[in-house]
């Protein structure tokens, strides 16, 4: 994939992360994607992408720690998410 398509793929993300469909989820997706969009490699990418995907409520319950991350969503980007979301919101 080339650097155009990359950054286009990165922008179209970005835009999905910040329309969630309830605000706490664009918060916490779209804050993610603003500060870590642009260092995420493809694959990175498309595990975004594919949390993207998945139904919000559920997203969010691993995300506020309210959920154990199924094994197959467990990876080191949603690590990543819950890190930043805990930084996000501390002091």
């Amino acid at each position: 994939m080339s650097t155009d398509q990359l950054n286009e793929r990165r922008r179209k993300l970005k835009f999905r992360a910040w329309r969630r469909g309830f605000r706490e989820m664009d918060l916490l997706m779209g804050s993610f994607a603003d500060a870590h969009i642009a260092g995420l490699n493809e694959d990175d990418l498309s595990e975004f992408e594919r949390l993207l995907s998945t139904p919000d409520w559920e997203v969010y319950a691993w995300l506020i720690g309210q959920k154990a991350v199924p094994g197959n969503y467990e990876s080191e980007l949603l690590t990543r998410m819950m890190e930043f979301r805990y930084e996000a919101h501390a002091g």
